[in-house]
């Protein structure tokens, strides 16, 4: 199931809510909460819920033995053993065909597995289980005593499928003593709408105009005509992916709990370190409290570190080369800055670096798209004039005159242009009664329209699912 289909929207959503603010009890609400999460899960391939609930009850166990045994061998030894154990879960589903293929290409072996399928959500739930036992050793966070409190953590339907990567230790106090309140709901349902809305309106519209571009006879492709097809795919994802976060924030304010921010306006970075500081924020701050920090962060072998963390944020988006090329190229980019860009960048006008990033990030997307790397290098040779390639072409002309107010709102909507206007307009409406009761009006409509909309939208459409499901 996903939240931007008719049926999460028209039936799942509103019985979710309805059964939880009917009981009052924080007990059954939990129950309540945990059950519809795991309808949630199961809703499109039942057989992978065993994994999920297996995994939350050994993992429940184990964290259970470190608590007894932490600061001695034993309690490091579980906490190995459990690392371990979620690990081989990951690899054996997502990552054991890949492994195979390679291994029959070097050594000509002929080693066959059969696919058995990839649990979704998989990377986020597993990371989840890894922060938890990870902190329990730590003493970050108390052991959680009932295994159905950690599976409501592990499984809640707001952020199980793809993320963003909630810790326990920002949970650990809202499953026994959440407060929902309207303020916070009425914030809740404004979020969840706009996420929904760069989900359908805006990263639809952009991923239909790109596959004009992306994934055609590239030996027909201008140069302008990659650079516009891989500008709509960042716009894709960017809209995907921030979409479901925003979505998936909105739904925890909706039950009375408050996630982290996962995305901060990351195309108006100024180099490719603060770009990974604002896209996929807790995936990064996971890499590096539980990867880079550990392995020695900056104080020593920081390269090595560096390599590790990008090496593994590849491998974590997919099993494919094209995956492992894209984290270790913003391996290159970052250690370059850390050298000598960042500096040179504080030197000089922020055009020239934030040319700088959007060129950096669109050759990344260009590999994060195709998994067929020559098709990768022709696509790069075709961007920069190379293969023969004509600069432009009527149809390029064609779907960028047609699309130009939408790659208008695009872009600004990458900016916080809206955020700080409405900002504006709420600091207006404190200092005078017309203006309050203007914004307390035009917001609700704005927010019913794009509603709306969406809907219409989804209407067309039988399937919807979101980019990031897949890793």
């Amino acid at each position: 199931m996903v939240f931007s289909s008719l049926f999460f929207l028209c039936i799942f959503l509103p019985v979710s809510l309805g059964l939880y603010y009917l009981i009052k009890n924080r007990s059954y609400r939990n129950w309540i909460l945990m059950l519809t999460s795991l309808f949630f899960y199961a809703w499109g391939e039942p057989v992978w819920i065993t994994i999920l609930i297996l995994s939350t009850f050994l993992n429940w166990f184990l964290a259970l033995k470190i608590s007894e045994n932490r600061g001695n061998w034993k309690g490091k030894t579980v906490l190995m053993l459990s690392v371990a154990e979620n690990l081989l879960i990951l690899v054996f589903f997502k990552y054991s065909g890949f492994l195979a293929e390679n291994i029959n290409h070097i050594f000509g072996s002929n080693i066959a597995l059969k696919s058995v399928g990839l649990p979704i959500g998989i990377s986020f739930f597993t990371f989840k289980i890894i922060s938890y036992i990870a902190d329990v050793y730590r003493g970050e966070v108390t052991v959680q005593k009932s295994p159905f409190k950690l599976l409501l953590y592990v499984s809640l339907f707001h952020q199980i499928m793809a993320g963003p990567i909630v810790r326990y230790k920002d949970m650990e106090e809202a499953i026994d003593s959440r407060v929902e309140t309207a303020g916070l709901f009425n914030d809740g349902v404004n979020r969840f709408i706009m996420g929904l809305g760069k989900k359908v309106l805006l990263s639809n519209t952009a991923a239909k105009v790109a596959e004009n571009f992306l994934g055609t006879d590239y030996t027909r492709l201008s140069v302008l005509g990659a650079w516009l097809g891989i500008i709509l795919f960042a716009l894709q994802l960017y809209f995907d992916f921030s979409g479901y976060s925003d979505m998936a924030i909105g739904l925890g304010k909706m039950f009375g709990f408050t996630y982290k921010e996962n995305f901060n306006y990351p195309y108006i970075s100024r180099s490719a370190t603060e770009f990974w500081r604002r896209w996929h924020i807790s995936l990064g701050s996971f890499f590096r409290d539980y990867v880079y920090i550990p392995l020695g962060g900056n104080r020593r072998l920081k390269i090595r570190n560096l390599f590790v963390v990008w090496l593994l944020t590849g491998l974590w988006h997919g099993a494919s080369w094209n995956f492992i090329i894209w984290g270790l190229y913003y391996f290159v980019l970052i250690c370059v800055e850390k050298l000598f860009l960042l500096r040179l960048f504080e030197r000089i006008p922020g055009i020239f670096s934030r040319i700088y990033l959007w060129a950096a990030v669109l050759v990344g997307w260009v590999f994060f798209y195709h998994t067929d790397l020559s098709q990768a290098f022709g696509f790069l040779g075709i961007m920069f004039g190379g293969n023969n390639a004509p600069v432009s072409s009527l149809e390029v002309s064609i779907y960028f005159w047609n699309n130009a107010a939408f790659l208008m709102i695009a872009f600004i909507a990458c900016t916080p242009f809206f955020k700080r206007f409405s900002q504006k307009i709420e600091k207006c409406g404190r200092k005078g009664s017309l203006i309050r009761g203007l914004n307390s009006f035009v917001k609700p409509v704005f927010n019913i329209a794009v509603l709306i909309l969406s809907v219409i939208f989804l209407a067309g459409q039988s399937y919807n699912p979101f980019m990031y499901f897949k890793f």
